[in-house]
């Protein structure tokens, strides 16, 4: 069973950086969709990003033009790159992954991480 593991979370000031990273746990097609969710206590989970197969992306509207989110093929990682940084921003923040980029948009996803905390 493929599990994803996220890293590179932690604390910021407002206005920083951040880099995430996510890897297959397991052997894991570069034809899956995959993507960026977050969620806050007590809150739904909101869309962050996701990219497809063919390198299509898509980005939730509060991240749109300060999140960045790509992958290497080669090595099977996927990245989402955060800039200036707001409080707001501060959540779990998960990978996922699915054949369908529908269903990965809509959170209807195969395959989730446990998540990495990004403080802001």
């Amino acid at each position: 069973h493929v599990q994803l593991v996220e890293s590179g979370g932690g604390s910021v000031q407002a206005g920083g950086s951040l880099r995430l990273s996510c890897e297959p746990s397991d052997v894991m097609y570069n034809s899956e969709s995959k993507g960026w969710f977050r969620q806050v206590l007590g809150k739904g989970r909101e869309f962050v990003a996701a990219i497809d197969y063919s390198g299509s992306t898509s980005y939730g509207d509060s991240v749109q033009g300060r999140f960045i989110i790509s992958k290497d093929n080669v090595k099977n990682v996927l990245y989402l790159q955060m800039n200036r940084l707001k409080p707001e921003d501060t959540a779990m923040y998960y990978c996922a992954a699915d054949h369908w980029f529908a269903d990965l948009v809509r959170g209807d996803a195969k395959y989730w991480g446990h998540g990495t905390q990004v403080t802001v």
